[in-house]
């Protein structure tokens, strides 16, 4: 199985920057993408960013310009750091990841257990 841990939540006033970090481990082959989700009270879990194996990425439009995901291929780890922080960020963050695991032939999703983002006003 492949295990991912988030970090790097905490609260933060408006205006400010946090980093999240997401390690995976496991007997992982490859990594096709891996992302952010996140999940506000009473809304939908909604699509943050992800990062392809080509380096392709992809915004939600909320925070285009604000956020920036990126890699560390040789630590199997990926970041999302995030600028400009408003109240309207509040969620918890759920790292996601799409994996080829050694000695298996078909890809497999994981989630993270989530990290919590506050932003104050």
């Amino acid at each position: 199985q492949v295990q991912l841990v988030e970090s790097g939540g905490g609260l933060v006033q408006a205006g400010g920057s946090l980093r999240l970090s997401c390690a995976a481990s496991g007997s992982i082959n490859s990594i096709n993408f891996m992302g952010w989700y996140r999940q506000a009270p009473g809304k939908q879990r909604e699509l943050v960013a992800v990062i392809s194996r080509d380096t392709i990425t992809t915004y939600a439009d909320s925070v285009k310009g604000r956020f920036t995901i990126s890699r560390d291929n040789a630590k199997n780890t990926v970041y999302l750091q995030m600028n400009s922080l408003k109240p309207e960020d509040t969620a918890v963050y759920y790292c996601h990841g799409n994996f080829l695991r050694v000695g298996v032939y078909r890809a497999e999703s994981y989630w993270g257990q989530g990290t919590q983002v506050t932003v104050s006003t």
